[in-house]
């Protein structure tokens, strides 16, 4: 019983932490364009490096949200590749975490200080996830 219990809050705290590293993705995605206004005349190659650069993040936190997501969906609660999945989600969550404290945060740009903090719960709440 309560294995099954411990198995279900797991994948419960799994969905959450994926389904915020999802949301935010989208949430850095969606501003692309008013991003790349906001840097006013530069030229086309600098442009489109931004750009690439900023569509990257949105597309690793989508890439770890599904693998996390799908991971959870088709594996059962006591799988040892389960656990090692979400560590290493978090590990790369943290990492993004504090590439964005240590640049974008330390602008007066609110979203960039809210970033590390959406990435570091979430990777609190996979690591949490991936104790048995």
């Amino acid at each position: 019983m309560i294995p099954s219990i411990i198995g279900c809050m797991a994948a419960i705290l799994a969905y959450i932490a994926g389904a915020v590293v999802a949301v935010w993705g989208l949430a850095h995605a969606v501003p692309t364009r008013q991003v790349l206004a906001g840097f006013g005349p530069i030229t086309a190659d600098n442009r489109r490096i931004i750009l690439q650069e900023w569509l990257a993040e949105a597309f690793t936190m989508w890439g770890t949200a599904a693998v996390v997501i799908v991971v959870t969906a088709v594996s059962g609660p006591d799988t040892g590749a389960r656990a090692w999945v979400y560590r290493t989600a978090a590990l790369l969550l943290i990492a993004l975490a504090t590439l964005t404290a240590v640049t974008g945060a330390r602008t007066p740009v609110v979203w960039f200080k809210i970033c590390p903090v959406l990435l570091t719960g979430s990777a609190v709440l996979l690591l949490i996830a991936s104790v048995r």
